[in-house]
């Protein structure tokens, strides 16, 4: 029997789009900080510039309700407009207060567009072949995570930082372009589900009811991931390693190589052998960074990381697309990011704050701790609780 069809016209226009979302997203992650110091920014300023993204976009998540009703791919229009909006803002305005401004706009923006391209993404993958699909589909922002980054800096050390800030609108124009070429119609065996009970308190938008085990899983590696991609560099300078960047780029291989069968595995075993493995994979992962004294072994660790990283994120967000009918998918989805950005955020600060006691070596043993905690948890409510996995 054949199997029924992933790779359709819309599936592709939306893994572009998630792709080019990303790409401009990630361009200004490690370069805005650059360019706000060199305007004269303090320390606390950075980091409220920094912080009040990830605030900006749980907050317009509290509207995804509203959002479903107006249409999904509207939203994601308008998230990516926002995104061009607000980077027309740092092109423009050297003040601190129109770039905090412009800051908050673009939260709304990658709020918006986030949530709803995963929801629309869900609504175009057969039901039988959605941990596979929503794991090619997240190689988008994998592709992006690994390029834009060193793309931005070497915009904004070599180039300009207008360059810099005009090829994070292209991209953003790039992925209207192929949100374009989406018809945004859910397949038959998605369209026939049936209605539900829309929510509207503040609770339920912030999170989904019946989500919570992947939710409170989400929140312990959102601290662990934020912290290994925030503090990477930083703990391999104190430990005397050089090119440290080439984490990165080792790692997204991996991330490559796990997504196509962490996909079909979650799909025919459900996610808790998915969570699992990835969980592990990335514990030994940590505890290799905590002893790297060389690149060779960091470079080790960075496969651990990349396979451990790929089965966990499109697991966790499929886990809870999966929990839930489909009229409450963008719920869903935006629970996911809320619950990634309330872990990363929260972890870096309170990670940082550690390392400034510790040291960034001894750093690593707290977020391999929690990332342990991760495992048992999980472990706990498949032996005593039997959480449901659809």
């Amino acid at each position: 029997m054949s199997r029924v069809k992933l790779w359709t016209r819309d599936f592709l226009a939306l893994s572009f789009a998630n792709c080019f979302l990303f790409a401009g997203f990630h361009l200004l992650l490690p370069t805005l900080p650059i360019y706000v110091s060199q305007l004269g920014a303090s320390g606390a300023e950075v980091g409220l510039i920094t912080g009040i993204f990830g605030y900006s976009a749980i907050f317009i998540r509290l509207f995804t309700d509203v959002g479903v009703k107006i249409g999904k791919k509207r939203c994601l229009y308008l998230g990516l407009l926002f995104s061009i909006v607000a980077t027309i803002g740092y092109l423009v305005c050297q003040q601190l207060n129109l770039i905090i401004a412009s800051r908050v706009i673009h939260g709304f923006g990658f709020g918006l567009s986030t949530t709803f391209a995963a929801a629309l993404v869900a609504d175009v993958i057969p039901a039988q072949r959605r941990g596979e699909g929503i794991g090619y589909f997240g190689l988008g922002s994998t592709v992006a995570m690994a390029i834009a980054p060193a793309l931005g800096i070497w915009l904004i050390e070599d180039v300009s930082a207008d360059a810099l800030f005009l090829v994070s609108i292209a991209f953003s124009a790039l992925a209207m372009v192929a949100t374009y070429f989406c018809s945004g119609k859910p397949i038959p065996d998605v369209a026939n589900e049936p209605h539900t009970k829309v929510h509207t308190s503040i609770k339920d938008r912030i999170y989904e009811a019946g989500t919570g085990v992947p939710a409170i899983l989400t929140i312990l590696f959102g601290a662990c991931y934020g912290g290994v991609n925030t503090y990477i560099a930083l703990m391999a300078k104190e430990a005397g390693i050089g090119a440290s960047g080439l984490f990165f780029i080792v790692g997204t291989v991996f991330i490559f190589i796990s997504r196509p069968f962490g996909g079909r595995l979650l799909d025919r075993q459900g996610a808790f052998p998915v969570v699992l493995s990835g969980g592990i994979l990335y514990v030994i992962g940590l505890v290799l960074m905590m002893y790297s004294r060389s690149l060779g072994m960091l470079l080790g660790s960075s496969v651990f990381y990349g396979l451990g990283a790929g089965l966990l994120l499109p697991a966790l967000l499929t886990w809870m697309l999966n929990l839930v009918e489909a009229q409450r998918r963008s719920a869903a989805s935006a629970t996911f990011y809320n619950m990634l950005d309330i872990g990363t955020s929260t972890g870096i600060v309170g990670l940082g704050a550690i390392a400034g006691a510790v040291g960034y070596i001894a750093m690593y043993k707290y977020i391999t701790f929690l990332m342990i905690a991760f495992v048992v948890f999980a472990c706990a409510q498949r032996l005593f609780f039997k959480s449901k996995e659809v």
